[in-house]
C-alpha cells in the first residue's frame, strides 16, 4: 500500500468503515451485500458515497442510512459527508461479494 495516494488510503478506510454497517434483517454488512455503489474522497468535497437498498420498500432503510451516517461521522468527524440513496442500477443478488453470498447460503 506504499504507492497509494492519501485520497486512496482514505478511500480504503471509508470502505473498511462501511464494512461495519450491518443490514439488521440479513446480518451481513452493506459492502458484502453489494449495496455500496460508489465511494469517493477528496479534500475539496469530503466523502461521497452512493448506496442502494435491496428494495425500495426496505423496512430498514432509515436504520441503514442512519448507521452509514453515524459510522462515517464518527470515523471521519472533520469531513463533509454526502451520502446518496440511489436506485440505479437496480440492486440484485449478483452484486454481492462471494463473502456475502456465502453468509446468505448462496454459494
Amino acid at each position: 500500500m506504499g504507492n497509494l495516494t492519501e485520497s486512496e488510503n482514505i478511500g480504503i478506510k471509508i470502505y473498511d468503515a462501511l464494512k461495519t454497517v450491518i443490514d439488521p434483517e440479513l446480518g451481513v454488512n452493506i459492502i458484502d451485500l453489494g449495496l455500496v455503489y460508489k465511494i469517493e474522497y477528496s479534500e475539496d468535497i469530503g466523502i461521497s458515497v452512493d448506496v442502494t437498498l435491496s428494495t425500495k420498500g426496505c423496512p430498514m432503510a432509515d436504520v441503514i442510512m442512519n448507521d452509514i451516517q453515524t459510522t462515517l461521522a464518527n470515523k471521519f468527524p472533520t469531513e463533509k459527508l454526502n451520502i446518496e440513496l440511489v436506485w440505479e442500477p437496480t440492486w440484485n443478488p449478483d452484486f454481492m461479494t462471494p463473502a456475502g453470498k456465502f453468509a446468505l447460503g448462496r454459494l
